[in-house]
């Protein structure tokens, strides 16, 4: 079963949004571009409107969710390999900011990092309720250091028309390095290398 198919038999999806930023300089000398990417997936979510303390329906299958983002914006950094990720979500105003939680705790997190190429470090993550077009932050980190503060960063997205009340936005962001101007130290990833 391709993850396209094994997301929708487990989550009814409604629509995808991709976004992609490119950074050439912040002001400094121009660079190679840091590309930015974030994928979102807006679901539907069966516990809007009521309290369940059982969130096993969101949490078992996310490894799909985890899986679909990440290859989608690994994608997006066009070849360039994924340096730092992060991830998080919206709940609805029908639903609460657990049930975000519930779709990306570990299950999710060990699906994104092998779709991502692979990841030592935990996963940032940022996670809250709002009406549709709410913006969120995704925090990023390196994947495979937490303390590579080059790469402390993070992307914002928003969708228009979601999340709607009964919905869940699922996101992931991800980064082609670090800041482009980054120059105020902290553990380096020649340090990581050795």
């Amino acid at each position: 079963m391709n993850v396209d198919n094994e997301l929708r038999a487990a989550y009814e999806v409604r629509c995808w949004h991709s976004f992609v930023q490119e950074i050439e300089h912040d002001g400094g000398k121009p660079r190679d571009a840091l590309v930015k990417a974030a994928v979102a997936v807006v679901i539907r979510n069966p516990f809007a409107g009521g309290y369940a303390e059982d969130l096993s329906r969101l949490i078992a299958p996310s490894a799909a969710l985890g899986k679909a983002l990440g290859q989608r914006a690994r994608a997006l950094l066009g070849g360039r390999p994924v340096h730092s990720y992060g991830k998080g979500g919206i709940a609805g105003t029908a639903g609460e900011q657990e049930h975000v939680v519930a779709c990306v705790t570990t299950v999710f997190g060990d699906a994104l990092r092998a779709a991502v190429g692979g990841g030592l470090a935990w996963i940032s993550s940022a996670s809250k309720v709002g009406v549709a077009g709410t913006a969120i932050d995704i925090p990023l980190a390196h994947k495979d250091e937490l303390y590579i503060r080059s790469h402390y960063d993070a992307i914002s997205i928003a969708v228009p028309d979601g999340p709607r009340p009964d919905e869940l936005l699922i996101c992931v962001g991800v980064a082609s390095g670090g800041r482009v101007h980054a120059r105020v130290g902290g553990k380096t990833i020649d340090e990581l290398a050795k």
